[in-house]
């Protein structure tokens, strides 16, 4: 792993006296460092998580199988001529199907085509759900939501919408259409194209006509594509320019082994799988059986099949539940296609009831892509259920089950504040007593990210990650939770431990209480809908929830979660006076995905707060920002987030928190196009994007008082705000240049005398600019030394974050 830090050279002098014509047209900053505005809350600097893009499952949760349990079902069809992700397609005599997912791609292997044409009848099982159509130019296509390269030409289940847009790895909407087709009858969608010029017809009529100019993408394969929605597709036609082919959906059957699984067998051998209701935990398990000679068994290569890293002596430790018939099973690292193996261990003592089987293995090379392997070798028959792979040692964080560079990663961000919550908390399923004791026998659930989630990380985890790590935390829960549970989990989480939940958190290792604080009631309630009866329900569960918990710690802090409009006043002013004195903070989502939509923050929290008060002048309720959301983790976001800080230290201590999201993020994993994440990683790597160094540069630097600060002569693209340590022995300034421009600037400093040292901190570059696997720091700080006179001018780089720092003696 590279190592996060800040990359230092030293420039002694940078800041100069410009001659006077440059002086002259240099922006004017005023700041008077005794003139105190307010005060900045030091939990400023959050970071938002959920289990979105496998941040959690699949990443941060030091579990390196995926799929477990063996939940997720088998493929039952083998497509001749196409390629399934995401979802099991089926075949209904010429028409191909894919029912109840959130996504499914059904990629056509026998041709890359550069011109021609595409075509094909769509129909909508129902309209509820989002959309549907075809993939053009796809490579690098993989499971998950955006990963592949392509262009996307979508009807939507309403009947009412055409959209096209492009996914590099993430996704880009590039225009749409209003149509008006009845969804639930057959239709047809024809794409004419020539490189990445397209003509989109519906039912023989134009709807759509588009060229792509700027990174356009030439050729590549084509695809079927569902996203949320039960549809079927047939009479594909594909020409490239010269022919017409006309390809079917014939199939055969696929092994009857889980889907996140392979079947692994040696040549000789005679074999069956299966999937049996008889299982240790949840719905299902796996059988395997040997009928002779040779070997068979499955493989496991974690998140969406992108390979185990490894390192030469890497210890793993393990455990997996068995029974059967067989005198003995192996579990073994191997290296992509079995044929070598660096490490391996026999399990013997199989019996007729289920047992758990703990094991170790170390690894006697490095390949970053192992697959993890189960096998019997000679005759029998075994059932397989919860295989589990993680590290040890300096591989885990503080003994926990976590990854030690993930959680490393946060730390080195700077956090002081870490929030779980989220869409996933949203699913009926999410329940805090449903992910206590033994993560063996916690029940799977339908997550809202991904529906077979599993409960081996849960609040409980969060909260020791948080607690070893040294970050305040606040995490959501269901607003379906009962009363009783929610008493039981503050009593588990705060009690003493002589009382019932808390000798139950002694059990668990934990006796000290953790003195939880934030607590929040939903996440983005009412998000789809300006409901007055869906809201007087939020209400009422809020209310319920808060009083069962506050009779067990009345201590506890919450915050309200829903979703803000203040164009919906009354029903904002009904929120607002239901949860007055009760929620302290109203939780607010803005989208700050670049600069232009980050600087309608400010006002819009000025906005907030201004309606607080016209509802009550002695009101306590404030905001927090627990999700600053976006689409992108390159330049335009960081200033983005800036921006929003900045906003955030106007506003003094009305705000709690700015968390970004997400977090975390899977490189080329993301499935819901929310390509947002802060921390990127691998199997073998971890990163942070540029926002991250934006919030360590913010974090590193905090000084917890507002000063006066004018900005004259500013075109608008200079957002500065100046701060100050308690004792006035350092001054901060934290400027966004979000133009492409250089901008001189000439600093007057007013109250603040005596200066011995003066740096500057700045992160730039090109607004598209990220880090990568292959450059993890092209985007990092660069520090500087600095002289000061009140005559000098600094030249503010285009697009850029830069801190300025000044100390006395």
């Amino acid at each position: 792993m590279k190592k996060l830090f800040l990359v230092t050279f030293i420039s002694v002098g940078f800041l100069v006296n410009m001659h006077a014509q440059n002086k002259e047209e240099s922006i004017i900053i005023d700041v008077d460092a005794m003139k105190v505005e307010n005060t900045i809350n030091p939990l400023l600097y959050g970071s938002g998580m959920e289990d979105v893009n496998h941040e959690v499952y699949g990443g941060f949760y030091d579990q390196r199988l995926y799929g477990e349990s063996f939940e997720e079902g088998a493929p039952v069809l083998k497509f001749d001529d196409f390629t399934m992700y995401d979802a099991q397609w089926k075949v209904t005599g010429e028409t191909a199907y894919v029912y109840s997912t959130p996504l499914g791609k059904l990629i056509y292997d026998k041709a890359e085509l550069s011109k021609g044409w595409v075509e094909m009848e769509i129909r909508f099982d129902n309209i509820h759900g989002t959309s549907a159509g075809f993939i053009l130019h796809a490579d690098e296509v993989g499971e998950g939501f955006d990963n592949f390269n392509g262009y996307e030409f979508s009807l939507s289940t309403s009947g009412r919408g055409f959209t096209f847009g492009k996914h590099m790895k993430d996704w880009k909407q590039l225009g749409s259409a209003a149509v008006n087709i009845q969804p639930t009858e057959w239709n047809k969608l024809r794409v004419n194209f020539n490189g990445a010029k397209f003509m989109v017809y519906l039912n023989e009529q134009l709807i759509f006509a588009y060229e792509d100019t700027r990174q356009p993408l030439l050729k590549g394969k084509v695809g079927l594509r569902a996203t949320h929605t039960d549809v079927g597709f047939r009479n594909l036609k594909i020409n490239d320019g010269l022919k017409t082919n006309e390809p079917n959906f014939s199939y055969t059957s696929e092994y009857n082994v889980s889907a996140m699984w392979r079947p692994l067998y040696s040549p000789d051998a005679e074999y069956s799988f299966a999937l049996d209701s008889d299982a240790y935990n949840g719905l299902l398990s796996q059988t395997i059986e040997n009928k002779g000679k040779g070997k068979v068994g499955v493989s496991n290569k974690g998140l969406n099949h992108w390979g185990i890293s490894v390192r030469k002596g890497q210890r793993f430790q393990g455990r997996i539940y068995l029974k059967g018939s067989a005198k003995s099973v192996f579990v073994a690292l191997q290296n992509e296609n079995g044929t070598h193996e660096y490490a391996r261990m026999q399990i013997k003592g199989i019996g007729k009831e289920w047992q758990k089987h703990d094991f170790k293995l170390t690894s006697a090379q490095t390949d970053p892509n192992v697959r993890f392997a189960i096998y019997i070798e000679g005759a029998g028959k075994v059932w397989i259920d919860q295989a589990v792979l993680t590290g040890t040692g300096k591989d885990q964080f503080k003994g926990l089950p976590l990854r030690n560079d993930i959680g490393q990663a946060f730390i080195n961000q700077g956090l002081t504040f870490l929030r779980y919550g989220g869409s996933m908390i949203n699913s009926p399923e999410y329940r805090f007593k449903k992910m206590l004791g033994d993560p063996d026998k916690r029940p799977q659930y339908r997550g809202n990210w991904y529906q077979f989630t599993t409960n081996g990380f849960g609040i409980v985890e969060f909260m020791q990650y948080a607690e070893a790590a040294g970050f305040i935390p606040s995490f959501a829960v269901n607003i379906e939770e009962t009363p009783e549970d929610m008493a039981d989990m503050i009593e588990y989480f705060n009690g003493p431990v002589t009382s019932q939940w808390g000798r139950k958190r002694a059990q668990d290792g934990h006796p000290k209480p953790y003195g939880l604080k934030y607590i929040q009631i939903g996440n983005e309630e009412l998000l789809f809908a300006d409901d007055r009866e869906g809201y007087r329900h939020y209400i009422e569960r809020f209310n319920l929830l808060y009083d069962a918990m506050t009779k067990k710690d009345p201590d506890l802090i919450f915050i309200n979660s829903a979703w803000w409009r203040p164009e919906s006043k009354e029903n904002m002013e009904m929120v607002f006076r239901a949860l007055d004195g009760k929620a302290a903070y109203w939780d607010y989502h803005p989208w700050v995905d670049d600069f232009g939509s980050a600087s309608r923050v400010e006002r819009e929290l000025k906005k907030m707060k201004e309606m607080f008060l016209s509802w009550n002048p002695d009101t306590n309720m404030k905001c927090a920002i627990f999700e600053e959301n976006g689409n992108s983790h390159n330049i335009r976001r960081t200033l983005g987030h800036i921006i929003t800080q900045n906003a955030v230290r106007r506003m003094g201590d009305f705000v709690l928190t700015s968390c970004p999201a997400n977090a975390l993020e899977p490189y080329k994993q993301n499935d819901n196009g929310w390509n947002q994440g802060q921390i990127f990683f691998t199997p073998s790597q971890v990163w942070g994007m540029p926002p991250y160094y934006a919030q360590q540069m913010a974090s590193r630097y905090h000084q917890p008082l507002l000063v006066s600060s004018f900005v004259g002569n500013n075109d608008g693209n200079l957002d500065v705000t100046a701060t100050r340590s308690e004792d006035g022995n350092q001054v901060v300034l934290h400027l966004a240049n979000t133009g492409d421009k250089p901008l001189p600037v000439n600093l007057k400093l007013k109250g603040f005398e005596n200066i011995a040292i003066a740096k500057a901190i700045t992160l730039s570059g090109s607004l598209t600019d990220v880090n990568t696997p292959e450059e993890p720091e092209k985007i990092t700080p660069i520090e500087e030394e600095l002289t000061y006179s009140q005559s000098s001018v600094y030249v503010v780089k285009p697009y850029s974050y830069t801190i300025l720092v000044y100390s006395k003696k």
